[in-house]
């Protein structure tokens, strides 16, 4: 299974780290979502390549930033 990390500002608690992790699993083909939050990395497990629009999407949609991507 291909991981990407991804990083994520304006996460500061283990909220945060659901939210992300909710909205990102929503995502069609994701398999599993890690967060850490005192780094901002996100590693997203996924069946196949994921469009990094539509991690943003997600990202965004959970209140935080997606950094570069």
């Amino acid at each position: 299974m291909p991981e990407t990390i991804y990083t994520v500002s304006g996460m500061t608690c283990g909220h945060c780290a659901n939210a992300v992790t909710r909205e990102i699993s929503r995502i069609e083909g994701v398999h599993k979502v890690d967060v850490d939050v005192a780094s901002g990395r996100v590693v997203v497990a996924t069946v196949a390549d994921l469009s990094s629009q539509d991690v943003r999407a997600a990202v965004t949609e959970a209140g935080y930033d997606l950094v570069g991507n």
